[in-house]
């Protein structure tokens, strides 16, 4: 298994970071400004991109796994990745996900905590209805987690 920080041609992975976040724009407005990691083993299995939001707080944007490989801890992997990558450089990691029980659980197993809800996210930033495991998407859901 290899971790790689990826620097150079990161819309590559575009199709990838589109499991965690649909609508290309969007992942336009952080994929160049924050690091990019990827999981091999040998092939791409999961990916992540991290951005520095400023005063000891850095943001896990995307996190995805392969379909078929998903369930089987490359994604906790490379989350251990990262919280060894910014420990000292950084207090705080946030993540903000859907309101999807699964994926809340997911990130509460990583040491995550409820920090805040930015309400509407989803139906005001998104141009088409985001629906996860039957549940359309609203409220963005904060978690934290100290590094």
């Amino acid at each position: 298994m290899l971790i790689e920080k990826i620097t150079t041609d990161k819309k590559r992975f575009l199709d990838l970071l589109l499991l965690a976040d649909e609508q290309e724009d969007m992942i336009d407005r952080y994929l160049e400004r924050g690091d990019l990691f990827a999981l091999f083993d040998p092939d791409l299995k999961s990916l992540c991109v991290v951005t520095d939001e400023g005063k000891g707080t850095c943001e896990l944007k995307n996190l995805a796994t392969c379909v078929h490989y998903q369930g089987q801890g490359y994604a906790t992997r490379l989350l251990e990745h990262v919280f060894r990558s910014y420990s000292g450089k950084y207090e705080t990691l946030l993540v903000g996900t859907g309101e999807i029980p699964r994926i809340l659980a997911f990130y509460k197993r990583c040491g995550f905590t409820f920090s805040h809800r930015l309400k509407n996210f989803f139906t005001d930033n998104y141009r088409e209805p985001i629906v996860e495991c039957g549940v359309r998407l609203v409220d963005m859901i904060y978690l934290r987690r100290s590094l």
